[in-house]
């Protein structure tokens, strides 16, 4: 349970819950962390914290470089005073060489990863979270949908029911967010730079973010390939799934059983 100063940008925030066939049964009424102030400041800091901290670090070789035996032949010669290979002129070691040190290599020694403090993160996760309900973010961020009430909550059920492509593809059409998955798949285009040689050749924009209680349930393994779709449980979703780039607003689609899951771990008190 915690305690949090943040203010409240609006009331209790109601949203429909939708069964299998994509038909209103019910509305449900959101956790208050849905209702909480979007910091995008924590957000961009914790996002990086994330990002950060997944990277490898890497060095050069100390030795690169500088295993010849070229020494300056000095002054007097009408030539620039580099190391040159014995019995040529050619320069070598100097990082302007050709095969020389590089002049200022990556080292393992370098800090990659930004530290932010645990209530910084929990805070800021609350806040990526708490813009998933929010219309105009959503749409500003560049999702393609037409429901007017966010995040888009179905039943879980679901996660059974739903076994197929063509199932999930269906209900995604009549809760009216498989737009943004038609979107990222047109948008999906060539990678700029060397990672096309390294196995890294096309990027897919961010689409739907489907929040479930079981990520091995036929539902989620039916979605988890489409264009653009991430799938996260409630106890483990983080800033770079729920604001990818930093940037909040990521459209949401969140099983009934993971909505609750989402309430005991972000429990919100105002003094």
């Amino acid at each position: 349970m915690y305690s949090t100063l943040f203010l409240y940008t609006r009331g209790p925030v109601v949203v429909p819950v939708y069964n299998v066939r994509g038909d209103k049964v019910e509305e449900v009424l959101l956790p208050k962390v849905f209702s909480l102030y979007v910091r995008k400041d924590l957000i961009k800091r914790v996002f990086f914290s994330e990002f950060t901290a997944r990277l490898q670090p890497k060095g050069r070789d100390p030795m690169a470089g500088r295993r010849t035996s070229a020494v300056s032949l000095g002054p007097g010669y009408g030539v620039a005073r580099v190391p040159r290979i014995k019995g040529s002129m050619r320069a070598a070691l100097v990082n302007m060489a050709r095969g020389g040190r590089a002049a200022h290599p990556p080292r393992v020694e370098k800090r990659l990863h930004e530290e932010v403090n645990k209530r910084e993160k929990l805070l800021g996760t609350m806040s990526a979270l708490a813009a998933t309900s929010i219309v105009d973010m959503v749409r500003t961020r560049g999702h393609v949908f037409t429901v007017e009430r966010l995040p888009v909550v179905v039943d879980s059920e679901v996660l059974d029911a739903v076994s197929s492509v063509r199932e999930a593809r269906e209900l995604l059409q009549k809760l009216g967010v498989y737009e943004d998955i038609v979107r990222a798949k047109e948008r999906t285009r060539w990678k700029a730079g060397k990672g096309k040689m390294r196995g890294r050749r096309y990027v897919t924009p961010k689409s739907i973010l489907f929040i479930v209680e079981d990520r091995t349930s036929p539902f989620a393994r039916s979605v988890k390939g489409l264009p653009g779709v991430d799938v996260a449980e409630p106890q483990f979703v983080n800033v770079l799934q729920l604001a990818p780039g930093g940037v909040p607003g990521r459209l949401a689609v969140i099983t009934s059983g993971a909505l609750k899951a989402l309430e005991e771990r972000f429990r919100v008190e105002t003094p």
